[in-house]
C-alpha cells in the first residue's frame, strides 16, 4: 500500500510507515508545501495513494467527486503527537487494508474508527 501525506502529517509519521515496508511519501519531501487540497487528490489517485490528512475537506471533496479513489485516511485525533498519530494508523491499517485498497474513507479518532465505502451516496 502507498500513501501521500498531507502538511499536516508529522513527517515521522511518514517516517514509521516505511520503517513498517510502506511506500509513503509527504508532499513537503516533493517541496509541494502549497498543493490544493483537489491537487492532492489528483496527484494521489494517479499514484495509487493513500492521502493521509487532518484536513476535514476531503470528506467534502470526495463525495463531491462521485469517485471511488483515492482512498482517505482523516485523523481527528485530540492527541496528535506523532507517536499516538502512528500507533492508531497502524492499528486501523491491519483492519481495513482490504477496503482502502478497493476505494474508502476512513476517519480515525483516538478511541475508534469510521470506514465509509466510496463513493459516498449523499442520498
Amino acid at each position: 500500500m502507498k500513501f501521500l501525506a498531507d502538511m499536516g502529517v508529522s513527517p515521522q509519521t511518514v517516517e514509521v510507515l516505511k520503517n513498517q515496508g510502506y511506500d509513503a511519501i509527504h508532499i513537503s519531501e516533493e517541496g509541494l508545501f502549497r498543493m490544493r487540497d483537489a491537487e492532492i487528490l489528483e496527484k494521489a489517485c494517479k499514484e495509487g495513494r493513500v492521502i493521509l490528512t487532518f484536513d476535514l475537506d476531503f470528506a467534502d471533496l470526495l463525495a463531491a467527486s462521485v469517485e471511488i479513489l483515492p482512498s482517505t485516511i482523516i485523523f481527528r485525533l485530540k492527541k496528535t503527537f506523532p507517536d499516538f498519530v502512528s500507533a492508531r494508523l497502524l492499528s486501523v491499517l491491519s483492519d481495513c487494508k482490504d477496503e482502502l485498497e478497493s476505494g474508502a474513507l476512513v476517519t480515525i479518532e483516538d478511541g475508534r474508527y469510521r470506514l465509509r465505502h466510496l463513493p459516498i451516496n449523499m442520498s
